[in-house]
């Protein structure tokens, strides 16, 4: 017979949030014990004839293990039915009348009906069925050397305690059903909060592609008409608006691209081919026409497009906090491949010193934190390390080494 006590014991339902509910238990195992206790042993010793000592014995041996119900009642039910079965054998030795009742005194019966209520409230429904068939085999057993015939309590027993044990194992199961309902009510409600934010989330990004488009198209259009609608600008006046206006389209069709993944939620992949090495060098351009000396080592190494896309992110946020936070800084940004201990890597090295001035106001409010953030995340999903942190004269480094074989990230 297995039992679901594998765990340290908790007394019954010691799981309910309403304090007077998880004493119940305790209360009612005392009440019997109290009242059980001195009834027994009276019936014992005065209807059946049994000596004080041994009548006192075979009370407590059938009503103390009520209190251990409230936490074990698998063990106590061991030892509750041992003493009604051994008080039924002791009463074979002396003459009892014959209108009392045998193998189980009235006494005996009310106990074991309330330790069967206790096993169904604790055991599963294979545990609870052999307790009941242990019982009914037991009463069948005793009848067969009735002194007087055959005597119904134990049919009485048996028919009763499996009542108990039904009404027990229906309240547990009607508790735990209640208690997973509440569960999943509360999973759903997670899920609905986390599908919540996501949607919000895609809304506020739509909603800054909205915004941010537009200011990028009158860009795009004012650089791309400048030309033609100012008379006698120089050569150098005029590729510089041809730069703006490429930068701007470009950042304009990016933004594009990622809003198109984010509307469209069947989209297996990007709508366009990511940025990867070669396309650093343009960033760097970009920088240098921002007023940042940036010297460039380049890297023509063939890497897995996911590496290309994470380094080239990382120089993208490493160079606009150059320009955010310490603008004219000398920066040199290094992109090369090697190998150590038979490990391909790539590594991404961005520096930059102190900027010439400090500048009179930051060129934004605030600082989210974000960019390192997310330098951090790309490098832990391709398995490989960050270092970033300020350097003693004032300056910035960022160094970035991403493996270029399949690798997962470090747990």
């Amino acid at each position: 017979m297995t039992s679901v006590e594998d765990k340290p014991p908790r007394a019954l339902l010691a799981g309910a949030s309403r304090r007077w509910v998880r004493l119940v238990p305790w209360a009612v195992a005392f009440v019997l014990f109290v009242a059980l206790l001195p009834t027994t042993i009276g019936v014992l010793s005065v209807d059946y004839g049994l000596s004080g000592g041994l009548a006192g014995g075979l009370a407590v041996a059938q009503t103390a293990p009520l209190l251990l119900a409230v936490v074990r009642p698998l063990h106590a039910w061991y030892v509750i039915l041992a003493s009604d079965v051994a008080t039924a054998l002791v009463l074979l030795t002396v003459g009892f009348p014959a209108q009392h009742a045998w193998p189980f005194p009235p006494t005996a019966i009310v106990g074991y009906l309330g330790l069967c209520l206790a096993l169904g409230l604790r055991e599963p429904r294979r545990t609870l069925l052999l307790v009941w068939l242990t019982t009914a085999g037991v009463s069948v057993a005793l009848g067969f050397a009735a002194p007087h015939g055959t005597s119904g309590s134990g049919v009485l027993l048996t028919v009763l305690s499996g009542v108990a044990l039904v009404l027990g194992g229906a309240l547990r199961e009607r508790y735990e059903a209640q208690r997973r309902l509440a569960e999943q009510e509360t999973i759903s409600e997670a899920e609905r909060d986390r599908r919540t934010l996501l949607e919000e989330r895609a809304r506020i990004a739509r909603e800054l592609h909205d915004v941010v488009a537009h200011h990028m198209s009158v860009i795009t259009v004012q650089a791309d008409t400048a030309a033609y609608r100012l008379d006698g600008l120089p050569p150098e006046v005029r590729k510089e608006f041809t730069s703006i206006a490429a930068t701007a389209r470009e950042s304009l069709g990016e933004m594009r691209r990622l809003l198109g993944v984010l509307r469209n939620e069947e989209t297996r992949g990007e709508l366009a081919p990511q940025p990867g090495l070669t396309r650093i060098g343009q960033l760097v351009e970009a920088t240098v026409r921002a007023g940042v000396p940036v010297e460039f080592t380049p890297c023509d190494a063939d890497v897995p497009e996911a590496v290309g896309l994470s380094a080239y992110r990382i120089v993208q946020e490493a160079l606009a906090n150059v320009v955010r936070h310490a603008p004219g800084a000398p920066t040199h940004v290094s992109v090369s491949a090697s190998a150590s201990s038979g490990v391909e890597r790539l590594t991404v090295l961005v520096v930059n010193g102190p900027p010439p001035e400090p500048p009179a106001a930051p060129l934004e409010n605030g600082d989210t934190g974000h960019g390192l953030v997310g330098m951090r995340e790309r490098v832990r999903i391709a398995g490989g390390t960050l270092d970033a942190g300020p350097l003693p004269d004032g300056g910035f480094r960022v160094a970035a080494q991403l493996p270029l074989t399949d690798s997962l990230p470090p747990t």
